[in-house]
This record gives structure tokens, C-alpha cells and sequence, in this order.
């Protein structure tokens, strides 16, 4: 029988067995190109943190729909800056600490370094808490003996499995954040509200503009920025033949596509995520009435009588899932920025003796992440307020990395793409705005 009498004869719909092999072929194209990506499917993967769990779940349960419009108004800001964080690293061969330390004053480096350490911390002990909490509701037990387990697996498995290795574990792992549009899939979402809610509008409360920094801090956060030229730069140390753009730039082509398209496709990716995780919250708790979210495993357990077992279950699994990705990262992250501002040896390819002050960091930095779980403070809390300081801290941060790329000591002969840097310059500027919005709004409480 001919494709054709096989469409009539289904009443002109494709035979079920044509569906299924579109739908394998399309899934197999998907997991093809998965390979091909790197630090900026990782560094995508790695925002959508259980901090950024708990912020966008808040967000969702105390404005609705109201902020969904952010997940569209960041991707380009977003993608931008991590593009120009990538590109410093292939240009220069060295990451944005190393550079700042290089080339700019002690006054600048040490400040932001300290910030960025501060804030990873603090999202390092809120993210481990999240993940030992989430891992408690789902099977039982004592989350503080889950804390330290998740602690130990990510200080053990950066120390101690090889980098490529690692890299593609990372890689893989970054599929459990499908969850929170599986979510979407099993709860009613009202789409009339959410259609309307996509055209931006601004409160000028405090509690909003606080809300709306922490959304921007989550989102563009510095730890990422830090993290993805620190990789670029490894990867570039890692590929045959390649060298950093300033001393080759014949190589410009053959590196640059390849980062541009894996760190858009990254960036999409989170924000998707993102824009799941508001929507969830908000169709199923907001309109409930449940607007005080604290943690992200609290919004886990609110949805369970209200949208079913199966969508408290994936929730679940995305903030254990993306815990594992994002702890690595942010430790990860906290070593290049310290370390490159010691001067000190540098790498995840690097064995532990020949790194014992890099991988020291990882370690420490995790560690108190575990403890913050253990005394009177509740890191937990902190989740909310660390996005807070991502959102404050980027924007010094942004401005040095825009300054970098026009500083002939760093790029040599490179020059960045107009378009590229009016949307650095912008992103630069709107995260000011909205930081100097809330720091005003408080001052006249």
C-alpha cells in the first residue's frame, strides 16, 4: 500500500507508525547534536540552579504570570554577555579573573572577586540544602545526611574524574532539566492569563523591584560569566592545534561559530527552563492562593495536592538533577576566580598535586557550603537574597568585561562585533537600572 492510500485510509492523517519514526527521527537529531555542545549548554544548564529553582518559584507563586515576560527580555541580554564572557577566553586564552589581575588594579580585582566568592557560597550552601530537603520529602530520612552526601559526591567527582569525562556527564545531565515542561505537560494552565501577562509591566513597589533584581541576578548572574571563559579557555588548551584568537586570529571562524551557536542554544535552554518553572508555580499556586514560597522543595510540596503526585515527583527530580550540575559549577567557578587572582596553577584537566590550591577551593567552598546547613543560619532563606547580590554584583562586574574587550593588552587585534558589543553595553545598562531601581526603593521605605 502506497503512502497515499495509507494517509486515506486514516481518514488523512498520517499512519501512527509514520508519526512514531518523525518523532524518533526528530528526538535522534536532538541527542546527535548534544555531543557538539560545551560550556555553554553546561553554564545554561548550571543557571537554572535550585537557587533559581526557588527564586523563579517564588516569583511564579507571588506574581502569577506577571514576570513571565522577563524570561523573554533576558535571553538576548543573557546570551549576549555570556557570548562576550566566552569570547574573552578564546581571545585572550585566559579567563576574566586572570585578565582583571593582569591588566587592571588590585582595587578592582579584589572587590569583585570577594563579591563573587560571597554570593557562590551562599548559593552553594542554599543549593546543597535545596538538594538534601528536595531528596527528604522524596524518600524520607534526614536531610542534613543527604546534605553532606551530595557535598562529598560533587568535591569527589570534580577532584577525581578526568575533565572529559566529567564534561560529558555534565552534558548529559542537563536533560533532567526537561522535567519542568513535563510539568507544564500534567497541570491545567489557564493560557488566556498567560498570553496577556507577556506584554511587560512594571510595579514600582519595593517588593516588586526586589523580585524583579533577583529574577535578573539569577538569571545573569556573575558566577557564569567567570565560569564559561574560564572553560572556553580549557577546551581551547584541550583541541589540537587551537590557539588563543589575539595570537591567531586566522583561527577566529573555526572557534567563534562553533561557542556562538552552543552558547545561544545554552542560553535558550535555561531561560525555556526558567519560563517553565514561573509558569508551573504560577498556574498551580497563585491561583490557588499559595503566594509565600520560601524554598524550592516548598514549592514542591505545595503542588502535590493541587496538580497530583506525578508533577510533585518531576519537580522534585529537577531540583536533586540540576543541584548536581549546578554544585560543581559554582564551586568550579568560585577556584578559576580565586585562584587566577592568586596567580596560582589553574584546571580541572589538571591532576590534584599539580592544582592542590585550585582544587582546595572547590573543596572549601563546598564545605562551608555543607556547614551553612548545620548552624543557626538557615541558607535556605538565602536563596531569595543571594540572587539579590548576583543582581547587584553583575553589574561592576559586566562593566569591566565591556571594558576589557576594547583593551589591545587583552584582545590584540581582535575587535568585537558591533552588534555584539551595543548588546553587552545594554545589558550592562539595564542591569544597573533595575539594581539602582530596588537599592532607591528602599531608601524610601
Amino acid at each position: 500500500m502506497n503512502a497515499a492510500a495509507t494517509s486515506e485510509k486514516n481518514n488523512g492523517r498520517p499512519h501512527p507508525e509514520g508519526a512514531a519514526a518523525n518523532i524518533k527521527s526528530k528526538v535522534g537529531r536532538m541527542f546527535s547534536i548534544l555531543p557538539m555542545l560545551g560550556p555553554g549548554l553546561i553554564t545554561g544548564a548550571a543557571d537554572d540552579d535550585p537557587s533559581g529553582i526557588a527564586t523563579y518559584s517564588q516569583v511564579g507563586a507571588q506574581f502569577g504570570f506577571a514576570m513571565l515576560w522577563t524570561m523573554v527580555l533576558t535571553y538576548p541580554l543573557m546570551a549576549g554577555i555570556q557570548e562576550i564572557s566566552a569570547w574573552i577566553g578564546r581571545v585572550s586564552g585566559i579567563g576574566l579573573a586572570g585578565n582583571i589581575r593582569r591588566h587592571y588594579s588590585r582595587v578592582i580585582l579584589y572587590p569583585l572577586v570577594a563579591l563573587l566568592v560571597i554570593a557562590n557560597v551562599i548559593n552553594l550552601g542554599a543549593d546543597i540544602g535545596a538538594m538534601g530537603n528536595a531528596l527528604q520529602v522524596l524518600i524520607g530520612g534526614r536531610a542534613h545526611f543527604y546534605t553532606v552526601g551530595f557535598g562529598a559526591i560533587s568535591i569527589i567527582a570534580v577532584t577525581f574524574v578526568p575533565y572529559r569525562q566529567y564534561a560529558r556527564l555534565l552534558k548529559w545531565s542537563t536533560l533532567v532539566l526537561l522535567v519542568y515542561i513535563a510539568t507544564a505537560a500534567v497541570i491545567r494552565v489557564p493560557w488566556k492569563p498567560l498570553l496577556m501577562a507577556m506584554v511587560p509591566s512594571i510595579s514600582f513597589s519595593n517588593r516588586f523591584l526586589t523580585a524583579l533584581t533577583a529574577v535578573f541576578g539569577t538569571t545573569i548572574s556573575p558566577y557564569l560569566f567567570f565560569w564559561q571563559a574560564s572553560q572556553e579557555v580549557q577546551e581551547q588548551k584541550a583541541a589540537p592545534g587551537e590557539k588563543p584568537l589575539r595570537k591567531a586570529p586566522e583561527q577566529a571562524a573555526a572557534q567563534l561559530e562553533p561557542m556562538r551557536a552552543d552558547t545561544y542554544l545554552g542560553m535558550a535552554f535555561s531561560n525555556l527552563i526558567a519560563f517553565f518553572i514561573i509558569l508551573d508555580t504560577a498556574a498551580v499556586l497563585h491561583i490557588h492562593g499559595i503566594t509565600d514560597i520560601q524554598t524550592s522543595s516548598q514549592a514542591a510540596e505545595a503542588l502535590r495536592p493541587l496538580a497530583g503526585d506525578f508533577a510533585f515527583l518531576l519537580f522534585t527530580i529537577g531540583i536533586v538533577g540540576t543541584g548536581l550540575i549546578a554544585v560543581p559549577v559554582l564551586a568550579g567557578a568560585t577556584a578559576y576566580a580565586l585562584a587566577e587572582a592568586l596567580n596560582w596553577p589553574i584546571g580541572l584537566e589538571r591532576k590534584l598535586h599539580r592544582a592542590k590550591g585550585f582544587y582546595g577551593i572547590i573543596g572549601g567552598a563546598t564545605l562551608l557550603g555543607v556547614a551553612m546547613n548545620f548552624g543557626s543560619y538557615d541558607p535556605i532563606r538565602a536563596l531569595f537574597w543571594s540572587a539579590v547580590i548576583n543582581g547587584v554584583a553583575a553589574v561592576p562586574i559586566m562593566i569591566v568585561m565591556m571594558l576589557m574587550t576594547t583593551n589591545k593588552k587583552i584582545v590584540g587585534q581582535m575587535k568585537l562585533p558591533a552588534l555584539q558589543k551595543v548588546v553587552g553595553w545594554v545589558a550592562t545598562a539595564v542591569m544597573f537600572v533595575v539594581a539602582a531601581s530596588m537599592l532607591i526603593s528602599f531608601r524610601q521605605k
